[in-house]
């Protein structure tokens, strides 16, 4: 006779869940330990189940690592050492052309209070180019990931991918990683596309850190504030 399958109470996997969305955060420091190929695998197997239009499952993937990831880091830094920032543009918006309330408040805030973490001081130039950085190194983290879409689909596509990654972020989570989401990399489209084989036909959304979060790094405390249920939704009828 053949043991039952493990079974989780309703009330554990209801606890499970909400500790996964509850303790997301944008990680920006992570510990050079390494993350298995299988466990990144079985991550984005995960995520593959989560909701598209039509079922297209629009989304594509790079997953890079090792040298494969220093290339890239590298190949972005030899580009910004080289021409600056100002001639890497993203080929779509991701924020608003012109910023009202509540964003720009929400915008500022965040900014102040992770460069108060980072030690970076208003007006300080340098310090605030090399958090930039930061970010093209994927924090530290031993895996990066690029997204992308191709060119043809329309916006649905776009929340499509949103969704998928959304589900990335708590897979993750559940595996005990963590993760950062990172649109800067859309910036250097020209720069990532010859060194990952990424066809022109494709829109380079964002990248991805993952990895082991680092708990003594001070940027890691930074805890976003939420709108309060009433600023957001309504209910009527309910």
């Amino acid at each position: 006779m053949h043991d039952a399958p493990h079974q989780i109470s309703r009330e554990a996997a209801i606890a499970a869940v909400d500790e996964a969305i509850q303790s997301r955060q944008s990680v920006r420091a992570f510990l050079p330990k390494p993350v298995g190929r299988t466990v990144v695998e079985e991550l984005l197997r995960l995520a593959s189940r989560s909701a598209s239009g039509s079922n297209i499952q629009p989304w594509r993937v790079r997953v890079i690592a090792g040298d494969a990831k220093a290339r890239l880091t590298q190949g972005i830094s030899d580009a910004v050492a080289r021409d600056g920032f100002e001639p890497y543009q993203r080929e779509w918006n991701y924020y608003p052309v012109r910023w009202r309330e509540p964003f720009l408040a929400r915008r500022r805030q965040i900014g102040w209070d992770m460069y108060s973490l980072l030690g970076v001081a208003k007006g300080d130039f340098e310090g605030t180019q090399q958090a930039r950085m930061r970010n093209y190194e994927f924090f530290g983290a031993p895996v990066g990931m690029i997204f992308t879409l191709d060119e043809d689909l329309e916006i649905g596509s776009w929340l499509d991918l949103g969704i998928f990654l959304g589900a990335v972020m708590i897979a993750a989570r559940g595996h005990g990683l963590h993760t950062c989401p990172q649109a800067a990399f859309a910036d250097f489209h020209s720069v990532i596309r010859p060194l990952l084989n990424i066809p022109e036909n494709e829109v380079i959304i964002c990248g991805m850190a993952l990895g082991h979060i680092d708990p003594d790094a001070p940027v890691n405390a930074l805890k976003t504030a939420r709108a309060d249920l009433d600023a957001f939704a309504t209910f009527d009828g309910l």
